[in-house]
């Protein structure tokens, strides 16, 4: 499993609710924790089995230090990582909300960290089953996308906004995982079933997918739509719940999993990660997976159930 894009190093702040807009809140509780898209996604890889490697930068200051600590002690392949000398590591700071586990993020990226598409090579790539990417170095991740894509690797990705360029990656793309915001945003059309059948139709990946946050995710395969409600957790802090889902998503498609169980996996795992604080705080092996699946109630999304009027299986 070879993963292909961000990593970042939080501080979190722990608050007893979100403050009004020029308000005033103590912080409770404050925590360094590492990371990021992509590095949060392998690190989820590497706890369910499989062997991984990470490729991204990582800046050479004390956040650069405690993310590669943390990936190092995962087991993770830091071979093709690149530690920029003078260049402070991706952070972010991330405000969390005790009563409902809800996060404000706000984050930085210098430009010293950005990845260069000549820094991708073949070798670094076809030596995997799967490449996992982000959007943000859009040049550099539809390289990764492109040599993967030619060896008969499938891609997955991760994408949340916009990014200049993307149209370039989505023709490389086997499953596209997005936020609930992206599909709408990219097609301009407001219906998330129009747009994820729009960006199927255009792209031709196998699955066109977004997730919903408490609700669970959607998905499009073979003209059919595939909803899994979430699983219902003691919630702590929802960081890193989407980037531990694409990491289970990644496991599911190389263990050979329908989509439907597929889908409930990955909530199942997000989920988990949730009833702890920090983007890896509750990342859990296959024995607690397995088990939430099997006795945990699901919450679903209101227009979902009513479109799809049943829960979706559980396996």
């Amino acid at each position: 499993m070879v993963g292909v894009g961000l990593n970042a190093t939080d501080t979190l702040l722990v608050v007893p609710r979100f403050p009004a807009y020029a308000g005033k809140v103590p912080f409770e509780e404050q925590l360094v924790s590492p990371g990021g898209q992509v590095a949060s996604a392998m690190a989820a890889c590497a706890r369910l089995g499989l062997r991984t490697k990470y490729i991204g930068t990582i800046g050479d200051d004390e956040r650069g230090r405690v993310q590669m600590e943390s990936l190092l002690g995962s087991g993770i392949n830091l071979d093709h990582v690149q530690r920029r000398a003078g260049c402070p590591n991706q952070s972010a700071y991330i405000i969390i909300d005790r009563g409902t586990g809800e996060r404000t993020v706000l984050w930085s990226r210098p430009d010293c960290l950005r990845i260069d598409p000549e820094e991708i090579a073949p070798e670094q790539i076809v030596c995997a089953r799967l490449l996992h990417i982000d959007g943000h170095d859009t040049p550099a991740v539809e390289r990764a996308a492109r040599i993967a894509h030619e060896a008969g690797i499938p891609v997955t990705v991760d994408v949340d906004t916009i990014y200049h360029g993307f149209d370039h990656v989505l023709p490389h793309v086997d499953y596209l995982i997005a936020s609930s915001e992206f599909p709408s945003q990219w097609t301009n059309e407001r219906d998330p079933y129009r747009a994820l059948e729009m960006i199927q139709r255009e792209y031709g990946m196998r699955v066109a997918a977004m997730t919903l946050g408490a609700h669970g995710a959607l998905a499009l395969e073979g003209g059919r739509f595939l909803y899994s409600p979430a699983f219902v957790v003691n919630c702590v802090d929802t960081t890193g719940a989407g980037d531990v889902f694409h990491g289970a998503f990644c496991y599911s498609v190389l263990q050979g999993m329908s989509l439907a169980e597929s889908l409930d996996f990955s909530n199942a795992m997000a989920a988990l990660n949730c009833t702890a604080l920090g983007a890896r705080g509750g990342i859990a092996g296959l024995a607690e997976i397995r088990a939430l699946m099997q006795r945990a109630p699901r919450r679903a999304h209101p227009e979902m159930q009513a479109r799809f009027g049943r829960m979706a299986p559980t396996t």
